[in-house]
């Protein structure tokens, strides 16, 4: 089924408003895919904030005109699934979590600032922790020396107490 020329013009307008949100893109053929697994795939998706769309090559080319993603034109070609997130690591995670257990979901492509990712440069994304996981370290590593600190304090602070007693 053909779309007109207004739902062409909607669905542009909408990927261009979703592009112009996003941080990242991920291109991933979904060739074989069982109706189920791609419920699954967007049900995660949708949960981790990212938007997947099956789109026509030609309109997802005109949406991301001018955008960042323009770069990753050239590799809009086949039956694509197109993954976008505000955050810069969770498209990317969805869908290489999700081509791990099903072999037939084969990561294309990606863009992140501007910048084209092979296959491999979307596995590295993916592997970045997330936000959270990133602060909880950071307050590890900024509450490690004082922590340390204090228990050498204690342990002085102890020994003078022994010395005292005697």
């Amino acid at each position: 089924m053909s779309l007109n020329r207004s739902e062409k013009e909607a669905v542009i307008n909408e990927v261009t408003n979703l592009a112009a949100q996003a941080q990242t893109l991920v291109m991933a053929e979904y060739r074989g895919i069982t109706v189920a697994d791609m419920d699954k795939l967007r049900v995660n998706a949708r949960s981790n904030g990212v938007t997947l769309s099956v789109l026509k090559n030609t309109l997802a080319r005109r949406a991301v005109n001018g955008s960042s993603f323009e770069v990753a034109a050239d590799q809009m070609t086949g039956p694509l699934i197109y993954g976008f997130s505000e955050d810069a690591v969770a498209a990317a995670r969805v869908v290489a979590d999700f081509a791990k257990t099903n072999d037939k979901l084969v990561i294309r492509a990606g863009v992140y600032s501007g910048k084209v990712l092979d296959v491999d440069g979307v596995k590295k994304l993916a592997s970045i922790p997330s936000k959270e996981v990133l602060l909880a370290q950071l307050c590890g590593l900024l509450k490690s020396p004082i922590s340390r600190t204090a228990v050498v304090l204690g342990a002085l602070a102890a020994k003078k107490g022994e010395e005292a007693a005697a």
